[in-house]
C-alpha cells in the first residue's frame, strides 16, 4: 500500500481534488493538503519569514485534509517538512479546472506543486481536465480513472531525480471516448490577454481564451485536440542546452577596470 498526498490549486472544496483523493485510495491511504481558497495560476509561489495560518479538516467521506492560508507549493512544503507527520510515496496534484499545457506550467499552481515534491525528491504527477467549467464530482469521472492508472504506475516504475509527469485529460464523457495515452512535448500557446483600466489606480487583466497550434505533431495541445490523454515528462532543469554552444560564441568578458 502506498502512501498519498494530494494537493491542487482550485482550492481544498475543489470538486477535482476530491475526485482525485477517491481515486487514489485504491493505492492506499490519502492525505489532503490544499489551499484554503483558490490559488490558481499562483505559480511556484513560497511563502517565507511569515506565518501561514492552516486548519485541520476532512474532504468526502472523512479523506483527512489540511487547508492551508497560502499557495500550492506552500501545502506540499509544509507537509513534507514536518505538517504531515509521515513521507508519502507520491503526490497527485489535480485534478485541475482546465487544462495547463504549453507555456500554462509557469503559472499553474497545479504543476508547481508536483514541482515543490520532486524538490523534495518524491515523484509527482499533474493531472488537469481540459474543461474551465468542470463544476461537479461527476465530471471528473473519467479523469480520475485515469489519474488512477497513472500514478499507479508512476508508483511501479519511478521517476528520475527533479523530474515530474503534467497529464492533460480531454473532456469526454466515457472512457471509451478516449484514443489513447501520448507522450508529449510542451506545445506554444498564444495568450490574448489585455489590460483594462478600471479605475484610477486600479487596473485588470482580460481576454479570450489562449491560441495554439493544434497540428503540430507531438505537443500536448496537438494530443488533447485529439481526444489522446497528454503525458509530459517535465525537469526542473530550465537551462536551454542548445543555447549552450550559441552563447558560447558571445565572448562574454568582464568589463575592464
Amino acid at each position: 500500500m502506498a502512501s498519498i498526498i494530494a494537493t491542487n490549486d482550485d482550492g481544498i472544496d475543489a470538486p477535482g481534488l476530491l475526485a482525485l483523493a477517491e481515486a487514489m485510495r485504491e493505492l492506499g491511504p490519502v492525505r489532503v493538503c490544499a489551499p484554503a481558497t483558490n490559488q490558481s495560476a499562483s505559480g511556484h509561489k513560497i511563502t517565507l519569514f511569515q506565518d501561514i495560518s492552516y486548519s485541520r479538516r476532512a474532504v468526502g467521506d472523512g479523506i483527512p485534509a489540511l487547508a492551508v492560508k497560502g499557495s500550492p507549493a506552500d501545502c506540499i512544503a509544509l507537509s513534507l517538512l514536518g505538517l504531515i507527520d509521515e513521507r508519502p510515496d507520491i503526490v497527485v496534484s489535480g485534478i485541475n479546472r482546465g487544462e495547463n499545457m504549453a507555456q500554462d506550467l509557469t503559472y499553474s499552481g497545479t504543476v508547481t506543486a508536483a514541482l515543490e515534491a520532486a524538490i523534495h525528491g518524491l515523484p509527482a504527477v499533474a493531472f488537469s481536465l481540459a474543461r474551465a467549467n468542470a463544476d461537479h464530482l461527476a465530471d471528473y469521472r473519467v479523469a480520475a480513472k485515469v489519474a488512477l492508472g497513472i500514478a499507479e504506475r508512476t508508483l511501479e516504475q519511478g521517476l528520475p531525480p527533479y523530474t515530474i509527469l503534467n497529464v492533460n485529460i480531454p473532456p469526454v464523457k466515457r472512457i471509451e471516448d478516449l484514443r489513447g495515452i501520448r507522450l508529449t512535448r510542451q506545445g506554444v500557446r498564444i495568450y490574448r490577454d489585455r489590460l483594462v483600466d478600471v479605475a484610477a489606480g486600479v487596473a485588470r487583466v482580460e481576454g479570450e481564451p489562449p491560441m495554439a497550434n493544434t497540428d503540430e505533431l507531438g505537443t500536448d495541445v496537438w494530443a488533447v485536440h485529439r481526444d489522446y490523454v497528454s503525458v509530459t515528462p517535465v525537469h526542473l532543469d530550465m537551462t536551454a542546452h542548445r543555447f549552450m554552444a550559441d552563447l558560447e560564441a558571445w565572448d562574454l568578458r568582464l568589463p575592464s577596470c
